[in-house]
């Protein structure tokens, strides 16, 4: 099924090459010394004392190059980024989490946190740090009466969503049904309930960290409200977040979701009639287009736009909403149905979870930004830079409604900023053949660049590297209070493998 950002990270998989095999050596207690890098690049070394004292802290495990599990462990879902970290911790719980962030403070070595492992951008792993992996970290409870769901930092949303599901409740997470909770959260969190409900940043109730220092420190409006500030869209910043805790929202009946596909000679029609209907939408509607290269697999294979759509009310209203869009024409593809939330996510069945990185995507490359507002000249660019792609990369130009509720929360009472923005913009490109590598990305730069002067800013969760230039008009008049806030809980940036602030 294509929806919205899930058509990117599902077109992705499709390409995913065989992962190699584990590699297993029969002593895993390495009797040797430990080549590592601190923070800024420097080698260190780490003694096999140190490792030792490091394992028999942890009732998780600690892998070196030479463990059974660390090949599986290290890898991302994007393959494009093949890091080797020095260590990994597997943390069992929070206290594994403390001892890791302390060794990672006494050796000042380079430091990734692990939640899904669904980074884009390959940050959440490192070559010769410290990985600290949560993906052992899954425990998710549910107060019914209280509307509330405490899920700790290595959940990810499909399981989230199916065991708030058991009580006909939810919260706004994200539409890759594989994503990690943690990153998500941290850097805003869109999702299909967000123009109702707010972001998934704008559902958290309190959060529990381990800063820096080693301190595990409860946060919300009450504890430590000034961290909570900045957790609510400053991403992986401020330190590990071991657990979060989010209200829930009663849905239990049926919505109306899914996709049309037309031929891409309708782009400019579907984006005209989709931007016109988005303007009077209620906070239920929630409206997309995508301009897609589809693989030789699908069953429509090449150029082509498609409307995405998701109604929370009841299906026949939402129907009759998107009635003004019949004068698109008929489409290639309807797959607009009433549905369970959970078909809608793709969270009917459980994914396995005792393989961390078994469920790897395509190399791939992605780029966001964020629109105040829609123009015909942009409707033109993405219409044109798109089709000049070269036809045999699998790609995917996203411009999504953002707005209702998210934009009803004022920009500075969280650390996420673009509360403004109407929609959001990706692009995004994956390929099977890595001598392809250089020409797709230098494509994908080039529609990127055609693009770029209509955004203001990027959604840290889908490209969390970027330059200051970006990361200012990313956290815009909050960006001075956020770098004042790492000063004062991460004043080394320790944590900086991200859409990183750096300190005051």
């Amino acid at each position: 099924m294509l929806i919205t950002r899930r058509t990117f990270v599902r077109s992705l998989a499709a390409a995913t090459a065989a992962i190699p095999a584990t590699r297993v050596w029969a002593d895993s207690a390495s009797r040797a010394s430990t080549a590592a890098v601190t923070g800024t690049g420097k080698p260190i070394t780490l003694t096999a004392s140190d490792i030792n004292d490091f394992r028999s802290s942890l009732r998780g495990k600690v892998l070196l190059a030479h463990d059974a599990g660390y090949d599986t462990a290290r890898r991302l879902w994007n393959p494009m980024f093949d890091r080797h970290p020095a260590v990994i911790a597997r943390c069992a719980g929070t206290e594994d989490v403390v001892q890791a962030v302390n060794f990672a403070r006494a050796h000042d070595l380079l430091t990734a946190v692990r939640g899904g492992g669904h980074s884009l951008s390959g940050q959440s792993a490192c070559d010769g740090g410290l990985m600290i992996d949560l993906s052992l970290m899954k425990d998710i409870r549910v107060d019914a009466q209280r509307r509330l769901g405490r899920a700790q930092g290595g959940a990810l949303l499909g399981e989230v969503d199916r065991k708030t599901q058991e009580h006909g409740l939810a919260t706004t997470l994200g539409t890759a049904t594989d994503t990690g909770i943690a990153g998500l959260t941290l850097g805003g969190g869109m999702g299909r309930l967000m123009r109702k409900h707010g972001l998934a940043c704008d559902n958290l109730q309190a959060v529990e960290i381990v800063t820096a220092d080693g301190k595990v420190l409860r946060t919300s409006e009450h504890d430590n409200p000034d961290l909570f500030w900045g957790l609510r869209g400053g991403g992986g910043n401020f330190g590990v977040v071991t657990a979060f805790e989010y209200r829930l929202h009663p849905l239990e009946s049926k919505l109306l979701d899914g996709v049309r596909v037309y031929p891409y000679d309708k782009a400019r029609a579907v984006l005209e009639a989709v931007y016109e209907l988005g303007q009077r939408a209620p906070d239920d509607l929630l409206l997309g287009v995508e301009l897609l290269n589809l693989p030789p697999d699908a069953p429509h294979p090449g150029r082509a736009v498609a409307l995405a759509a998701t109604y929370l009310g009841d299906p026949a209203a939402g129907a009759r909403l998107l009635e003004p869009l019949s004068k698109i024409g008929p489409p290639l593809l309807d797959e607009l149905s009433a549905k369970s939330y959970l078909e809608a996510q793709g969270a009917l069945t459980s994914a396995p979870v005792a393989a961390p990185s078994a469920a790897v995507g395509a190399p791939s490359y992605a780029k966001t930004g964020f629109l105040r507002s829609s123009s015909t000249e942009l409707f033109d660019e993405m219409v044109r830079s798109f089709g000049a792609l070269p036809d045999s990369l699998n790609a995917v130009l996203l411009w999504a409604q953002i707005g209702g509720a998210v934009s009803r929360v004022a920009p500075d009472a969280t650390a996420f900023w673009n509360r403004r923005a109407e929609h959001d913009l990706l692009i995004g490109g994956s390929w099977a053949d890595r001598s392809q590598d250089d020409a797709y990305i230098k494509a994908l730069r080039g529609l990127w660049k055609n693009l770029e002067r209509f955004t203001e800013g990027f959604y840290v969760n889908t490209e969390p590297g970027a330059d200051d230039s970006r990361i200012r008009a990313t956290y815009g008049d909050n960006y001075p209070r956020l770098r004042a806030l790492k000063r004062k809980y991460d004043p080394t940036n320790r944590f900086r493998l991200n859409a990183n602030i750096k300190p005051a």
